[in-house]
C-alpha cells in the first residue's frame, strides 16, 4: 500500500522520531504546510467521529493520507531529504516521523492491524515507544495550522496539478514552456523558489513570465492568477480542436442515451438498484469528462 511505501521511504531516508521534537519550530515552509494540513485533518476527524459520521472521518483521512502525504509532501520532500546533510535535512526527518506517527493514529480506527505493525516497527526508531497504538493518546495539534505555509504549498501543488490535467486533455508528449501572466514581486520570487520541482513535476522546459498571454496559448486559471503555456509549433491547433469537438459531441452522444434510459419509468421500475446505480455513475463520469473536455476547448479558443 502507499502508507507502506511511505513509510519505508522514511525509513530508508533516515526519518526517526526525535525527543522533544516540536513543530512549532519548523522553519522550512513545506514542513509547516504538512503540519498545518495533518492539524486541520486531526480536527475534522475527531469532529466526524464525535459526531458518528464515521464515513466522512475515513474520507478525511483518505485525502490527508494518500492525496497529502503521499502524493505531494513525500514528493516535494525528496530534495531536502536526498541532499546534503544539515539543519534542513534534520527538520524534514523530524517531520516526516512526526506525521507518520500521527496518520498511524488517525488511521487505527479504520485500520488496526496494519497500523499496530507500522507503529512497532517505527518503534526502533527513536525514543522507546510507551504504549501500543492502541493505548496511545489521540493526535492533538491544536494551533498548528499555518495558511502562509498553506498559500504557498497549495498554489505550487495547485499549479502543477492544472498543467497535469492540461497536459492530459491535450496530449501533450513533450516537455513545454509556462508563463505566469502579470506575475507582481511576490508570485515572481515564490515560482523562482519552486522553479525546479515545478518544472520537474509538471514536464515544463521552462517558467517565464509575461505580461498578457501570447496568441495560440492554453490559459489555466491558479488560485486567482493566470498561466500562460504557448502551443504554437507544439501542437496543430486546429486538429487539435477538431479532435475535442469530436470527442465532445461522442459523449455527449451517451449522455442522451443514459438520460433518456434513467427517465424511462419502465427501466427504473424493473431494473436492480444495482443496475441503476450503475447507470447514474457512469452518467456522472460521462458529464465530468464533457466538462473537462469543454474546458479544454474553450483554452484554445
Amino acid at each position: 500500500t502507499k502508507l507502506w511505501n511511505a513509510s519505508r521511504f522514511a525509513e530508508i531516508n533516515g526519518c526517526a522520531r526525535v525527543a522533544g521534537y516540536d513543530p512549532r519550530a519548523n522553519q522550512i515552509t513545506l514542513n509547516r504546510w504538512i503540519i498545518g494540513e495533518a492539524a486541520r485533518t486531526v480536527a475534522d476527524v475527531s469532529a466526524a467521529i464525535e459526531a458518528y459520521r464515521f464515513n466522512d472521518a475515513a474520507n478525511a483521512v483518505y485525502r490527508f493520507v494518500w492525496s497529502v502525504f503521499c502524493d505531494w509532501y513525500v514528493e516535494l520532500a525528496k530534495p531536502l531529504l536526498q541532499g546534503a546533510d544539515g539543519a534542513d535535512k534534520d527538520e524534514t526527518r523530524a517531520t516526516t516521523a512526526f506525521v507518520l506517527d500521527q496518520i498511524y493514529a488517525l488511521l487505527h480506527p479504520f485500520m488496526p492491524f496494519l497500523t499496530e505493525e507500522l507503529w512497532a516497527i517505527k518503534g526502533a526508531d527513536g525514543p522507546k515507544r510507551e504504549t501500543m497504538l492502541a493505548l496511545a493518546n489521540w493526535p492533538s495539534l491544536e494551533g498548528l495550522e499555518d495558511a502562509e505555509a498553506e498559500s504557498e504549498i497549495g498554489w505550487v501543488v495547485d499549479l502543477i496539478s492544472e498543467v497535469r490535467s492540461l497536459r492530459a486533455e491535450m496530449n501533450l508528449t513533450s516537455e513545454t514552456e509556462l508563463l505566469l501572466i502579470g506575475a507582481d514581486d511576490a508570485l515572481k520570487a515564490r515560482a523562482t523558489r519552486w522553479d525546479e520541482t515545478i518544472r520537474k513535476l509538471a514536464r515544463l522546459s521552462h517558467i517565464g513570465f509575461a505580461e498578457a498571454a501570447p496568441k495560440s496559448s492554453a490559459q489555466l486559471i491558479v488560485r486567482g492568477g493566470v498561466a500562460a503555456m504557448p502551443l504554437e509549433g507544439v501542437i496543430d491547433l486546429g486538429a487539435e480542436r477538431a479532435r475535442l469537438a469530436k470527442e465532445i459531441g461522442k459523449l455527449e452522444g451517451e449522455l442522451k442515451k443514459l438520460d433518456a434510459k434513467l427517465a424511462n419509468e419502465g427501466f427504473l421500475a424493473k431494473a436492480e438498484e444495482e443496475v441503476i446505480d450503475e447507470h447514474r455513475e457512469r452518467r456522472e463520469e460521462t458529464a465530468a469528462r464533457v466538462e473537462k473536455l469543454n474546458a479544454a476547448l474553450a483554452r484554445l479558443s
